[in-house]
């Protein structure tokens, strides 16, 4: 891939997503963009960055954006968001529920990939709110691709083995036939997630709630800064008074400008009066 190729491929995915590819980048790009070569019958890269120009280019826009896209992740990766959710949030939100007179706790995993952050969640909450509490989790990624995986919750023995079997046990069904080996998340968890194609940055959200909670871990690290900045004034605004933002362990608000309070390292809340 020239360089010229890959100016062009880093301005367009900037364009349609934000994410900031450096020139450490390249190497990923070029073995990202070898299986869309293959896709679409292509032999070079040139001929790939003239089909992105072509009319009728946005169904493989959308293909580039989830090839770009990493989505590494796995159940309760980077535990100590999940302990906080069950030993600070869900005790402040308990106490508040009956003051404030809201109906429904309400989370948003903003960038869910397959699915094992919400689900992640959705265990802590199931089993830390208890009964007669009614709870939903939005979740949105950019990929299509990522999100029908996550929409199906099936995973493999190896990606399921992290949690304990008691946890297993409860909240997945084992597959059986063509799905031996597979484990399934149960339907009473699945109901409680809602699934969403998102662009943090797009003006024409699907969510119009505010939230109790949201978790937006390892989005960041992709943005520039002055999109870093935009994406976190969104979050704010659709965080509920006294409500917690969440962010990755590698990540800081430091030196971006926002309204929040620092509670602990990547743990941030909305002031309960602003």
């Amino acid at each position: 891939m020239r360089q010229s190729e890959f100016e062009f491929i880093r301005k367009v995915v900037y364009q349609r997503s934000r994410i900031c590819l450096d020139d450490g980048k390249r190497e990923m790009v070029s073995a990202r963009l070898t299986k869309r070569l293959k896709a679409t019958s292509l032999g070079t890269v040139s001929e790939y960055c003239a089909l992105l120009q072509s009319s009728g280019a946005d169904e493989e826009l959308a293909h580039l954006i989830d090839a770009i896209s990493t989505n590494h992740t796995f159940f309760f990766r980077e535990n100590a968001h999940f302990e906080f959710v069950r030993d600070r949030i869900v005790p402040e939100m308990k106490q508040r529920r009956t003051a404030e007179q809201w109906p429904r706790f309400l989370a948003w995993s903003a960038a869910c990939s397959s699915g094992e952050e919400p689900y992640s969640l959705a265990i802590t909450l199931q089993e830390s709110l208890g009964p007669g509490w009614d709870w939903h989790i939005q979740c949105t990624d950019i990929s299509h691709r990522i999100l029908e995986r996550a929409r199906h919750a099936i995973y493999s023995k190896d990606v399921v083995s992290r949690l304990t079997p008691a946890k297993v046990h409860q909240h997945f069904q084992e597959g059986i036939g063509a799905q031996l080996g597979n484990y399934r998340v149960r339907a009473e968890l699945r109901s409680r997630l809602s699934f969403h194609q998102l662009n943090l940055l797009q003006n024409d959200s699907p969510l119009n709630e505010r939230f109790h909670v949201i978790f937006c871990r390892n989005v960041m690290i992709y943005f520039d800064r002055p999109t870093q900045e935009e994406l976190i004034a969104r979050l704010t605004r659709q965080l509920l008074p006294g409500g917690y933002l969440l962010v990755g362990h590698s990540e800081s608000l430091t030196g971006i400008r926002h309204s929040l309070q620092l509670v602990q390292p990547a743990t941030y809340r909305r002031p309960p009066t602003s």
